[in-house]
C-alpha cells in the first residue's frame, strides 16, 4: 500500500474503533458502524460495491452491505486496517493510492467532524499537494451537475476549475477543506466563498454538489 493511502487507513481505524460503532457521522443517517460497513465492502466485495454507482447493483449492495453492517464491529475495524484481500486491485500500490487517499481522508473527517469538538488536522504540504492532484483530476466530475461556475483556489494562488458556467463563484481554502466542499461537506470545510451572494446561496443549497 502506498505510504499515505496506508496512513490514512490505519487513521480511519484507529479513529472508528476509539469511537465505537454507535459515534455520529457527517453522513445522512449513518453511524460509525454503517461507515466502518460501507469502507469494507467498498474494498472487499467488488460485485456489490458497483452499486454505489450502478443501479442495476444497488439492491446486491444494500444486501451485501447489511450482511456486514450486521458483523461484530471490532471484526469490521479489524478488516478495514488489515486492508483488501491479497488478490485483490486494490493491493496494487498505483489502485490504492489513487482510489484510497480521498476515500480515507474524507471518511476519517466525516467522524471526527461530527464531533463538537473538533479541530483542523495539520497536514503535511507533500499531503496537500497529493489531495490537490486529486482534486484536478476529479473536481469536475464531481461537481458537473454544479448551479454555477466554480473555481477552486489554494492560498498560494494556484486554481483549478471545477464547473465552467456564470456566474462564477470562487472557493478558497487548503485542498484537504476545498476536497471536503467539493465532496458535499460544505458545512464544516474551512473556506471562503467569493462570488455573486445569489450565486453563492445557488451554489450551497445545491443538491448537486458533491456525494
Amino acid at each position: 500500500m502506498s505510504t499515505h493511502a496506508k496512513r490514512e487507513r490505519l487513521l480511519l481505524a484507529d479513529l472508528l474503533e476509539t469511537t465505537g460503532p454507535d459515534a455520529p457521522t457527517l453522513c445522512e443517517g449513518w453511524r460509525t458502524r454503517d461507515l466502518a460497513a460501507h469502507v469494507v465492502v467498498r474494498e472487499r466485495r467488488p460485485d456489490a460495491a458497483g452499486g454505489i454507482l450502478v443501479k442495476q447493483l444497488a439492491q446486491r449492495l444494500e444486501r451485501v452491505t447489511a450482511e456486514f453492517t450486521a458483523k461484530p464491529y471490532e471484526e469490521l475495524v479489524q478488516l478495514l486496517r488489515s486492508g483488501p484481500p491479497r488478490f485483490s486491485p486494490f493491493n496494487l500500490k498505483q489502485i490504492d493510492e489513487l482510489s484510497n487517499v480521498v476515500e480515507f481522508y474524507v471518511h476519517t473527517e466525516d467522524v471526527r467532524r461530527a464531533r463538537p469538538d473538533w479541530t483542523p488536522r495539520e497536514l503535511d504540504p507533500v499531503f496537500q499537494d497529493t489531495l490537490w492532484s486529486r482534486l484536478e483530476q476529479t473536481a469536475r466530475m464531481v461537481v458537473r451537475g454544479a448551479p454555477t461556475g466554480l473555481v477552486l483556489r489554494r492560498p498560494d494562488g494556484r486554481t483549478a476549475v471545477a464547473h465552467r458556467g456564470t456566474p462564477v463563484v470562487t472557493v478558497t481554502g487548503e485542498p484537504s477543506e476545498l476536497l471536503l466542499f467539493v465532496y458535499g461537506r460544505r458545512e464544516v470545510a474551512e473556506v471562503e466563498l467569493v462570488g455573486d451572494a445569489d450565486a453563492i446561496e445557488k451554489l450551497n443549497a445545491s443538491k448537486q454538489l458533491g456525494i
